[in-house]
């Protein structure tokens, strides 16, 4: 009887870790799959006379830190601190805006070796946000209750 149930905690034990494992591993390849994100994105179709960009740094083998800035000329009109990282054996996109008190976790949904997908339902806009990339040019769409923006960038040559 003692050596079923070691047998049993012990295959229970093995279950888990493979488990763990396994989603440590599927979590490290869609890390992997959004190495294209790094650099510098400069938006193509801002208002008027404004200017802006994406800037994201893989800053370990689990985050990605990045930050979105709209001028008019020299003036910063508008900051949001950006993450990716993992938590809770999930991946979520965390914008950090002025006008929001905490910051707001999106779940990424889907994520391809071109882009990602991030929902929060709970959120009042955006509630999804889509990133695709292709060629050196990156298209973010943000939607939610009918409406829908769309940022477009181009990747800024390093020099």
């Amino acid at each position: 009887m003692k050596k079923n149930i070691c047998l049993l905690i012990l295959l229970g034990t093995a279950f888990v870790r493979g488990e763990c494992q396994s989603t440590s591993t599927a979590l490290s390849q869609n890390f992997k799959k959004l190495n294209w994100l790094q650099g510098t994105w400069i938006r193509t179709n801002s208002k008027g006379s404004q200017t802006g960009y994406e800037q994201w740094t893989k800053t370990s083998p689990s985050e990605y830190r990045g930050k979105g800035v709209t001028l008019q000329g020299k003036d910063t009109l508008f900051v949001e601190k950006l993450r990716i990282l993992e938590r809770e054996n999930e991946l979520y996109y965390v914008a950090d805006v002025p006008e929001n008190q905490k910051p707001v976790y999106f779940k990424l949904t889907e994520i391809t070796d071109g882009g990602f997908v991030c929902e929060n339902p709970n959120h009042d806009f955006p509630k999804r946000i889509n990133y695709t990339v292709d060629k050196g040019k990156l298209k973010a769409t943000i939607s939610g209750n009918g409406d829908s923006i769309n940022f477009l960038f181009e990747k800024k040559q390093s020099q």
